[in-house]
């Protein structure tokens, strides 16, 4: 599996997403600003609602270009394992049900599920739970996290 490519995925799909998180702040600042949307008394608050919206949605956009800028800067190192899963490592790991998982640990913004030929990838990023659980672990090596009340365990079978 090529890293490189899984990142250029990452980056494509970050950009639908600013397009889209760009095309709902337009939409929300039209509403907020349309003229049959001033209020006429203090119970009429479409407009104050669409001005909140489109608020939230230019936080959202100026996080997916910040999340872009990560992913454009990051440069995913071959795997050592003296020093154990890095950022940019590509892990194969496996739970006490023999159910295998790919990950991708990248920087923080890129969490999404991406196919690489036949097998599926799930990009999380190394501020997740059990991204920093990965971090510095090497094959063979357990992985635990508590989620809730239930404690999750995996086995590192591969790192790239």
């Amino acid at each position: 599996m090529d890293k490189f490519s899984l990142q250029q995925q990452v980056l494509e799909r970050l950009a639908e997403d600013l397009l889209q998180a760009e095309q709902a702040v337009r939409a929300a600042h039209e509403t907020a600003t349309h003229e049959e949307n001033i209020a006429e008394n203090k119970y009429d608050t479409l407009g104050l609602e669409a001005a909140y919206l489109a608020t939230g949605q230019a936080r959202r956009a100026e996080a997916i270009r910040q999340a872009m800028a990560h992913w454009r800067q990051f440069h995913p190192r071959p795997y050592d394992a003296s020093k154990g899963i890095p950022l940019g490592a590509l892990v194969c790991l496996v739970d006490a049900d023999d159910k295998q998982q790919q990950l991708f640990l990248g920087p923080g913004g890129g969490n999404m599920q991406l196919v690489s030929g036949a097998q599926s990838v799930q990009v999380i990023s190394s501020e997740a739970p059990l991204g920093r659980a990965m971090l510095g672990k090497c094959e063979g090596d357990e992985v635990s996290m508590q989620v809730a009340s239930i404690r999750q365990q995996f086995e590192v079978l591969r790192v790239d």
